[in-house]
């Protein structure tokens, strides 16, 4: 095959495997783990199941990839988002606020169906610690980054790390109820919390 076939030929194969990803990433949020099959994944990509297999022989296969691909996407999102923060005066808390967006949107409740199912599949587990270590590693620095602060001035390591921790308990308290409104009031408080802490730096 000639390399002029061989480039349009893998380009729609990785756009079929990114529609199966996102594919199963929606799914995941919408259903959860369970009902999450190859076949559901495949229908909802407007896939053939074949092609599916062709990309993801099997579930653990889909999974493995999804559980990068979110971890990627969410990674873009959290930077596309900082990308965009106003400067000055309501920084810290557009900041929190970001955050606690990224912690309640849908890639996180994908995340949190994995995280249950991963608590009893230990293959599932192991990839699922391997990348959310990774995960919070990069987004503790993005978070260093866009605040203009350096962890090597005693705590504030803790205290990015705190902000996270607290996006991420928001980010379970929103997955039963729609707790928006109480959210805002916690964003506002632990803005003032961090401005006062990292003022003291």
């Amino acid at each position: 095959m000639s390399e002029a076939l061989r480039e349009p030929q893998q380009d729609r194969s990785r756009a079929t495997r990114q529609k199966l990803l996102a594919a199963a990433l929606e799914s995941l949020a919408e259903v959860g783990y369970s009902a999450t099959t190859v076949a559901v994944v495949a229908a909802r990509a407007g896939v053939s199941r074949g092609a599916a297999q062709h990309h993801f022989p099997t579930r653990a296969d889909l999974f493995a990839a999804a559980v990068e691909y979110m971890s990627e996407v969410r990674l873009a999102e959290i930077r596309e988002q900082a990308s965009g923060l106003p400067s000055g005066e309501g920084r810290t808390e557009a900041i929190v606020g970001m955050l606690a967006d990224v912690y309640t949107g849908p890639l996180f409740r994908a995340a949190l169906h994995l995280w249950v199912a991963a608590s009893t599949e230990e293959p599932l587990r192991q990839q699922i610690v391997r990348l959310e270590a990774n995960v919070g590693r990069q987004a503790h620095r993005a978070l260093l980054d866009v605040l203009e602060v350096s962890e090597r001035t005693p705590g504030v390591r803790e205290t990015v790390q705190g902000v996270l921790d607290m996006s991420r308990g928001l980010g379970l308290a929103d997955l039963l109820t729609d707790d928006s409104a109480r959210r805002q009031g916690v964003v506002r408080q632990w803005a003032r919390i961090l401005d006062q802490a990292l003022a003291l730096r």
